[in-house]
């Protein structure tokens, strides 16, 4: 099972949410292909940027793929 999901926010922002892959396929480049796959499709979409938050264990993985750290807020419900 892998995956990844997209939100976007009708203008120039989207979302990258619940990049997942199998526990037992990680570190086979299929996480990556699917940001990478994701990122092609939003810069398709005509979006300018492409958000992502994770937890700390995740940062190397997406410093890979192409994303810069920031801080963000958070807010728990």
């Amino acid at each position: 099972m892998w995956f990844v999901n997209v939100a976007w926010d009708g203008g120039t922002h989207a979302f990258l949410l619940d990049t997942c892959v199998d526990p037992g396929r990680q570190g086979e480049g299929i996480g990556a292909a699917l940001v990478r796959r994701a990122t092609d499709v939003t810069r398709e979409a005509g979006c300018t940027w492409l958000h992502v938050d994770f937890e700390p264990h995740l940062e190397r993985f997406y410093a890979r793929c192409g994303f810069s750290p920031t801080p963000a807020g958070l807010l728990r419900l």
